[in-house]
C-alpha cells in the first residue's frame, strides 16, 4: 500500500472501479515551439497481456526529496491494437509535477483513453520559475501537447486519437484551460502584480489574433478543477460568456487559493453547456492531487513547513475525492469523447453510481449551453 496512485475504496462511486484495459505508460520528450521541451508521461490502453505493476520514482513539493510512487501500469508496454482511443491532457498546478494526478491517468487509460501529462517547464517542484512564465506559457504547452500527440508514429500514434480531446487542469492547469475553451484573458488581467513586463500575456487577452489562433476545434470538453485565476480579475463577464467548450469544474468551497465564489462566476458566466461539482469545506486540494507520499509528511526544512499539506486537505479524505473525480471523469469524457451513455451519472439529483448515503458533501449543478445568468448566483442541479 507504499504511495500507491491506483486505489479504489469499497465505497468509491461505481465508475471509479477499473477499466478493463490494462495499462501501458512510457515517457516522451514533446519539443513544441521555440525549442521548448516537455517531458510527457504518456498513458495508454496496453495489450492484453500486459502484466500490470510499475514504479514512478519522483520528488515531492520541496522538489529535493524522492520518493516512488506505485501504480498498475506497465513501463513501456505493447498498446492494444483494438480501437481508435481518444487523447486527454492532463496540466498540473503551480508547482507541480506530470504525477501529480496519475491517478486519474491511469484510471482513464484503464477505460480506453490516451493520456499524456507534461512537467510544464518553469512550473515544476525542481524548476519553479517566476509565476509569469506559468502564466504565459500554459495554454501554450496544452495546445502543443496536443500537437505533439498528434504527430506521434508507431503504434502509440496509430491508438492516438487526436481528433477528439479532453483537457483536465487543476489550478494553473485550469487556468490554461479555461483560456483554451474560449475564455481569453480581460485588459485587466495585464495589471496582475506577477504578470511580468512588454504585455507578455497579451497575446491571450479575448479578441487577439493569437488568443483566437490557439483556439482548437480537436479540443471537445475541459475539466478545470480549483481553476486559479478568476478571483484575481483574469477575466471579466464578457471574457467568460466566451467560454463555450462543455465544461466539467470540480472545486472545493473553502478554496481561498482560487476563490470559490470567483470559481462559482465562472460556472455562471460561461455559454457552454456545463457542470459544477462542489466538495463541501474542501479546500485547494480538492479531488486533484495524489494521496500525500509518505516522505511528504516529516517537517521540509527546504521549505520550511510540511509538503503533506500540498497534496492532503484538512477535511476530505484524499482517496475519496479521487475516486469522485475518476467517476465523474469518465462520465462526462464518456459523453463528449466517444458518445458513450453516461450522461445520467451526471444527475446530481439521482446520484446514479453513488451507494445510498455516500453522496454526502457533495452537490452537482448543471447549466446548459446559452443559458447565462452571472448575477443570480443559480445554477440547475441536473
Amino acid at each position: 500500500m507504499h504511495n500507491r496512485i491506483d486505489i479504489v475504496r469499497p465505497d468509491a462511486p461505481s465508475l471509479a472501479a477499473r477499466g478493463h484495459h490494462p495499462v501501458g505508460v512510457t515517457t516522451h520528450e514533446i519539443t513544441i515551439y521555440e525549442g521548448r521541451t516537455l517531458t510527457t508521461e504518456i498513458w495508454y490502453p496496453a495489450h492484453a497481456d500486459t502484466v500490470p505493476g510499475t514504479e514512478y520514482p519522483t520528488l515531492t513539493r520541496d522538489g529535493v526529496t524522492p520518493t516512488v510512487l506505485r501504480g498498475s501500469a506497465c513501463r513501456n508496454a505493447l498498446p492494444t491494437q483494438e480501437g481508435f482511443a481518444p487523447l486527454v491532457v492532463i496540466s498540473h498546478g503551480y508547482p507541480g509535477n506530470r504525477y501529480l494526478l496519475a491517478h486519474l491517468a491511469e484510471s482513464l487509460a484503464a477505460k480506453g483513453y490516451v493520456v499524456a501529462a507534461p512537467d510544464h517547464a518553469g512550473s515544476t517542484y525542481e524548476d519553479q520559475q517566476p509565476f509569469e512564465v506559468t502564466l504565459v506559457h500554459r495554454p501554450l504547452d496544452q495546445r502543443g501537447v496536443i500537437d505533439g500527440m498528434a504527430q506521434l508514429g508507431g503504434d502509440l500514434g496509430a491508438l492516438v486519437n487526436c481528433e477528439k480531446v479532453g483537457l483536465i487542469g487543476y489550478s494553473m492547469g485550469g487556468y490554461g484551460a479555461l483560456i483554451m475553451g474560449g475564455a481569453g484573458l480581460a485588459p485587466t488581467a495585464l495589471n496582475h502584480t506577477r504578470a511580468g513586463t512588454d504585455d507578455m500575456l497579451s497575446r491571450h487577452l479575448a479578441g487577439s489574433g493569437t488568443h483566437a489562433a490557439l483556439r482548437d476545434p480537436r479540443l471537445k470538453a475541459i475539466i478545470p478543477i480549483g481553476p486559479w485565476g478568476n478571483g484575481q480579475n483574469m477575466w471579466d463577464a464578457e471574457c467568460l460568456a466566451q467560454l463555450d467548450t462543455p465544461m466539467f469544474m470540480m472545486a472545493g468551497t473553502s478554496d481561498e487559493v482560487s476563490n470559490y465564489r470567483a470559481m462559482r462566476r465562472i460556472f455562471e458566466g460561461a455559454s457552454a453547456d456545463r457542470y459544477l461539482l462542489s466538495f463541501q469545506g474542501a479546500g485547494h486540494n480538492a479531488a486533484a492531487p495524489i494521496p500525500a507520499p509518505d516522505e511528504s509528511w516529516p517537517m521540509s526544512d527546504t521549505l520550511g513547513w510540511h509538503p503533506f499539506s500540498h497534496y492532503a486537505d484538512p477535511v476530505w479524505d484524499t482517496l475519496r475525492m479521487n475516486n469522485v473525480a475518476q467517476h465523474f471523469a469518465a462520465a462526462f469524457l464518456g459523453v463528449h469523447l466517444r458518445g458513450e451513455d453516461t450522461l445520467h451519472y451526471l444527475d446530481g439529483t439521482t446520484w446514479r453510481g453513488f451507494d445510498p448515503g455516500t453522496s454526502v458533501g457533495l452537490v452537482l449543478e448543471y447549466m446548459p449551453a446559452t443559458q447565462r445568468d452571472i448575477t443570480s448566483g443559480g445554477g440547475n442541479s441536473r
